[in-house]
């Protein structure tokens, strides 16, 4: 039996997904490179092809990225790799973009790696998963919960794939806590659909250190 053809992106939905604008309105311009990391079957990398000339998807998994290959096009670029061990040098990427990746490796190593990958001048943006913490995060839960049944009212839940990692180790206030310290300048936002982001641009010239 021939295996099924892929959902097409325009009827895929989900959590990460619905933060996709968030990542496409930082592209810097103009942006020749892009790197997406935990590309899985690569709806971000493909989105992120309409903004930037060559975008390189990089994953862990050998199934999404066969799968991204698969529906990749012109201008894009699937490879199997680790975010902690990359097969770029540092400072490759005017873009580095990073959705729902993080929680699977240990954050402040995961975030080190990223930044390091962005050229001076370049941009990091991350979108994340953190643990809510009871009874302080009340609140964003119930707002969580029906934001996602009012989306669902107008498009079914695409289930992806790709490996999941639940609960995520870190906490809304932990991550970031961690994130302000080693991304100094950062623009945050916690997003109603157990999601949070960063948007940081990683200063041209070195930032002098203490005397």
């Amino acid at each position: 039996m021939p295996a099924a053809a892929p959902v097409a992106d325009h009827l895929r939905w989900d959590h990460d997904i619905a933060y996709h604008p968030v990542v496409l309105a930082a592209v810097p311009r103009p942006c020749a490179r892009a790197l997406d990391v935990g590309c899985g079957e690569g709806q971000l990398t493909r989105a992120l092809r309409s903004r930037v000339d060559h975008v390189v998807g990089l994953d862990r998994d050998e199934a999404g990225v066969a799968a991204a290959r698969a529906q990749g096009g012109r201008g894009t670029d699937h490879v199997v790799g680790d975010l902690l061990d990359p097969p770029f040098a540092p400072g490759t990427f005017d873009l580095v973009t990073s959705m729902a990746t993080l929680h699977h490796v240990d954050a402040r190593a995961g975030l080190t790696a990223m930044a390091a990958l962005v050229r001076p001048g370049g941009v990091l943006v991350v979108v994340g998963l953190a643990r809510s913490r009871l009874p302080h995060d009340v609140l964003w839960e119930g707002a969580g919960v029906v934001a996602h049944q009012l989306h669902r009212l107008r498009t079914p839940v695409w289930e992806h794939p790709s490996p999941r990692v639940w609960p995520p180790p870190e906490t809304h206030a932990g991550m970031r806590a961690l994130a302000t310290g080693l991304l100094p300048g950062l623009r945050w936002r916690r997003h109603l659909l157990w999601r949070w982001s960063l948007v940081w641009r990683k200063p041209a010239h070195p930032v002098p250190g203490p005397r």
